[in-house]
């Protein structure tokens, strides 16, 4: 349409993490002066349905003056339960219906001046256990795995500090395994018992490693902004894992967008030229198109069948048309009146905005 419908806008705070659609109901993690507030809104009014908040002191870097103080990471919902990870590394579980607390386990980064962004990658779940990555950059990491009904601890892992990504879980050389940035590299998890399987050196000057992997058939593409994108195949010969570079393109670079994969090609938005879409082949990493820049300093790319749904960070939404030959803008509209730096979320004919300071629903109709 020429113009989408608001269908409600109710104040929930600030914050960077993506809201979470399920039935009738949404869910946001969001920030209130020093408390990290988690809320239940209706679906179809917006009205908020339970609230929780804990206190949540948060010293940024000094570096980071444009950053917000979170939280970064989306929440995960799972057997009506919800379960959180905050910009200090405090993780709860909620009961997603009635706000009720479950469990909590504090990780308690005592001095998060030294990161730029505090803790962002999002908890997952994995045979019945939420798998989180805290830590910082000095200190270094801890993977942990819980229980997701009890809490009780199933593994745990010392390892780097994480980075800004979140990890995907994937089968690789026949072992399902968790992937993710850290800090200074890039891990494969054994995801029963914890294990370390490989790991790929991947530093960066300011431990800027934000760009979550994509799965490419057995595959794995990486980014960073100042690594360009790479694919690696992972191998596994007897008891050694090994990483082999398959292509390497220095000139495609991504920040802090991780991009969308379908079929032979992927799409994402390049730090080049001050934000550039662009389209290129998986099996290689040639660009095939890429727009003539301006685009904005961030966005979030979501594939929805035919069409590309690409959310600046200055609110405008963007829809094209999914092709390799060129880039083709169908629709552009103006949808909050702050920053958007969360992933929008679309549902049916509706699209759910989280800005700096409310959560929007759109209609397509």
């Amino acid at each position: 349409p020429e113009k989408l419908k608001l269908v409600w806008k109710t104040p929930v705070g600030s914050g960077y993490s993506s809201p979470l659609v399920w039935q009738n109901k949404a869910w946001v993690f969001s920030r209130k002066d020093e408390t990290e507030v988690v809320s239940c809104l209706d679906l179809k009014t917006g009205k908020i349905l339970w609230s929780q908040n804990y206190g949540v002191p948060f010293k940024k870097n000094q570096y980071a003056t444009e950053m917000g103080k979170g939280p970064y990471a989306t929440p995960l919902l799972s057997q009506g339960k919800l379960y959180t990870l905050g910009v200090n590394g405090v993780l709860s579980c909620f009961d997603a219906n009635t706000g009720a607390l479950k469990w909590r386990k504090d990780f308690g980064i005592p001095d998060t001046s030294k990161m730029f962004c505090g803790t962002a990658m999002s908890p997952v779940i994995e045979n019945g256990n939420v798998i989180v990555h805290v830590g910082d950059d000095i200190k270094g990491g801890l993977m942990i795995a819980f229980d997701a009904a009890s809490g009780k601890e199933i593994w745990k892992l010392n390892c780097d500090g994480p980075g800004y990504a979140s990890p995907i879980v994937a089968t690789l050389a026949g072992t399902r395994q968790l992937v993710t940035m850290t800090d200074k590299s890039v891990l494969g998890v054994d995801v029963r018992t914890g294990a370390q399987l490989w790991r790929l050196a991947w530093p960066d000057e300011w431990n800027e490693n934000i760009v979550t992997p994509t799965l490419y058939k057995n595959t794995l593409i990486l980014s960073g902004v100042r690594k360009g994108t790479m694919a690696v195949q992972v191998e596994k010969n007897d008891a050694q894992w090994t990483t082999k570079q398959v292509w390497h393109n220095p000139e495609l670079t991504m920040y802090m967008n991780s991009p969308v994969l379908d079929g032979e090609y992927f799409y994402g938005m390049s730090a080049k030229r001050k934000g550039q879409f662009f389209c290129a082949e998986a099996a290689t990493g040639k660009v095939l198109w890429a727009t003539e820049g301006r685009e904005g300093n961030q966005a979030a790319v979501l594939n929805a069948k035919d069409t590309l749904f690409i959310l600046t960070s200055d609110a405008n939404l963007i829809v094209a048309k999914k092709a390799a030959d060129k880039f083709q803008q169908l629709a552009k509209y103006s949808v909050a009146d702050s920053a958007t730096y969360a992933h929008p979320i679309l549902f049916g004919k509706q699209i759910l905005i989280k800005d700096n300071a409310t959560l929007a629903l759109w209609s397509l109709e």
